[in-house]
């Protein structure tokens, strides 16, 4: 019993190291197999590995299909053909190119990833977009019923999607707003297959605003709003059902330049706006969210060049881009935050334009067995 034990333990450390494209191949080997590897402890344990040492991390992009695609300047709405890919993380190579899981020819936008899954929804949304949770890796999906108690037309939707470790569920987080400045929240859980519509709004959210960005980390629900000439973050807890809000700091005051992504586990902001004391030198100011405080650290700087603040990779370092105008591209760069050196990825990202707003994509993507089983 315990050799049989022992070579058990031996099976699933050597199991839990390998990709999860190789061990949907491996479901086949035989029933042992096929039952360990399906376990929920197993998908587990091969998750939290990943997570732990960043094993199996990939940047998750849209990028022309194309890459020697041009946008023509007589045609700006000129349907681009994009493609989401997955690159190596270490070499920045395209590994996989993802199709969408029903088959659909249509763009479509990834709106959050965490621990394996995206959430995937029409480019342009709806109320009654269809949604899709889906784990590219193992090509397994599911797609959540539509919610009843939507039926008018919005002006604005925002979608976020993520897990949520205190309740060890993942949910997605639907925000809409009419041009009557009505404003309803909702969200889905994955654990009970079933949308909940948040009766009760603050105040302080009950009054015209703009919607700058949003983020969603450990079940919450980040949105940068902008009131005037002030700038907030509000947060909507999917757990506790929840809401808080937080002033940015006074530093901030433009949309230009700015970001909300996490840094070291803390939601923080980026903002390129002021100069650099160093000559030849760009810099990236940097806040962190505290206990409920934000604490300003030291920018980000880099040598002085045409760069674009992205956000933050997995690794805590910079994401920049620089757009080539002629080609209808950016080129994604990584910042290190000790060193000031930027890296160059060789990533060709698509620049998506509504209106006068613009959209790149450079999202961390985690491989796991997740959904292998239903939920």
């Amino acid at each position: 019993m315990t050799f049989r034990l022992r070579k058990k333990e031996i099976l699933i450390d050597i199991l839990v190291r390998l990709p999860a494209k190789s061990l949907v191949r491996f479901l086949c080997t035989s029933k042992s197999w096929s039952d360990l590897i399906g376990s929920s402890s197993f998908v587990c344990t091969h998750l939290h590995r990943n997570v732990a040492i960043h094993a199996h991390v990939y940047l998750l992009c849209l990028h022309p299909s194309n890459f020697e695609w041009a946008v023509d300047p007589d045609d700006p709405y000129v349907k681009q053909e994009l493609q989401w890919s997955l690159f190596s993380n270490e070499t920045f190579e395209k590994c996989f190119e993802l199709r969408h899981p029903i088959g659909s020819t249509e763009h479509y936008g990834i709106y959050g990833s965490s621990n394996g899954l995206v959430c995937i929804s029409d480019e342009i949304l709806n109320f009654d977009s269809p949604i899709h949770i889906w784990n590219p890796s193992i090509r397994k999906f599911r797609t959540p019923p539509m919610s009843t108690d939507i039926n008018i037309k919005h002006s604005y939707v925002a979608l976020q999607f993520g897990f949520h470790p205190r309740v060890n569920d993942y949910k997605i987080v639907r925000m809409m707003r009419t041009n009557k400045d009505a404003f309803a929240v909702e969200f889905f859980s994955l654990g009970t297959d079933s949308w909940k519509m948040i009766e009760a709004i603050p105040p302080w959210l009950k009054c015209t605003w703009q919607h700058q960005m949003s983020i969603f980390s450990n079940g919450v629900a980040y949105h940068l709003l902008r009131k005037g000439p002030i700038f907030s973050i509000m947060s909507f807890d999917s757990g506790s059902e929840e809401f808080e809000e937080f002033i940015a700091p006074d530093a901030i005051c433009s949309s230009w330049g700015l970001c909300i992504d996490v840094y070291k586990e803390h939601i923080c902001l980026l903002f390129r706006f002021y100069g650099c004391e160093e000559e030849g030198m760009e810099q990236v100011d940097l806040w962190v969210l505290k206990e409920k405080r934000w604490k300003q650290l030291c920018p980000f700087i880099y040598p002085r060049s045409c760069y674009r603040t992205m956000g933050i990779s997995i690794d805590n370092e910079l994401i920049l881009q620089k757009r080539d105008l002629k080609k209808g591209v950016a080129y994604l760069y990584l910042c290190n935050y000790e060193s000031k050196q930027v890296l160059e990825t060789g990533i060709k990202l698509a620049i998506m334009t509504y209106g006068e707003i613009e959209f790149l994509f450079s999202i961390t993507y985690i491989e796991s067995m997740v959904l292998l089983n239903d939920y």
